[in-house]
C-alpha cells in the first residue's frame, strides 16, 4: 500500500455504487484465500460471472454492489460495481471503465451497446478485467474512468428522457504492420 502512487489511492475507497465496509467480510470470506494480485482478481471475476445473472431488464439506476450480491442479477456496470467493491475490499486499487465494448472475434449479437468493464492497478500500471463477460475481448473504446458510474455516467439528464435507439458498430481494420 504504502508504494502506490498517490493519485492511485482513492481507488480503494468506497464511492456511490461500491459500498467497501459493507462488503469488506463477505469479500474476505470469498476471496482471503486466493492468490495476492492478479490470480485474486480473476477469482473475483470468475465468481461474479459465475454468480450474477445478465439481463437488460435487471437494469437500475440506484443498483449498487451490496444490492448485485443480494440480488445477484444486473447489467454490465453492475458486474463492474461489485468486482470493483470487492477488489477494494481486498486492497487492490480499482476503477470503473465504460466505453464501446466491440464484437470483433466473437458473435454477433446486435446491437451493440455501451458497456462497462473495470481496471485494477497491479505492478505499477492500469490493467483491464471485465466480470461480465469475464474473456479477453479486442475492440474495446474507453471513453472515461472513475470511482463508479456516478463519476462517468454514458449519459446525464435533467427530466424524463426517452431513448428511442442507438447503434454501435465495430469493425477490425487491417494491420499494416
Amino acid at each position: 500500500m504504502q508504494d502506490l502512487p498517490p493519485e492511485v489511492l482513492r481507488f480503494l475507497l468506497a464511492s456511490r455504487y461500491c459500498e467497501v465496509d459493507r462488503l469488506l467480510d463477505i469479500a474476505g470470506q470469498l476471496f482471503c484465500a486466493s492468490a495476492p494480485g492478479w490470480a485474486r482478481v480473476q477469482a473475483i471475476c470468475d465468481w461474479v460471472h459465475s454468480n450474477v445473472t445478465f439481463g437488460y431488464h435487471f437494469a437500475s439506476s440506484t443498483k449498487t454492489a451490496l444490492d448485485v450480491y443480494t440480488e445477484r442479477q444486473g447489467v454490465c456496470r453492475d458486474f463492474q460495481h461489485l468486482a470493483i467493491a470487492f477488489c477494494r475490499c481486498m486492497n487492490i486499487p480499482a476503477r470503473y471503465a465504460t466505453g464501446y465494448l466491440g464484437d470483433i472475434g466473437v458473435p454477433l449479437v446486435p446491437p451493440m451497446d455501451f458497456s462497462a468493464w473495470f481496471e485494477v492497478y497491479l505492478q505499477d500500471r492500469w490493467w483491464t478485467f471485465d466480470a461480465r463477460n469475464n474473456q479477453p475481448r479486442i475492440g474495446r473504446v474507453l471513453m472515461a474512468t472513475g470511482r463508479d458510474a456516478a463519476d462517468v455516467a454514458m449519459t446525464t439528464s435533467f427530466g424524463t428522457t426517452l431513448l428511442t435507439s442507438f447503434m454501435v458498430v465495430a469493425e477490425e481494420v487491417a494491420s499494416s504492420c
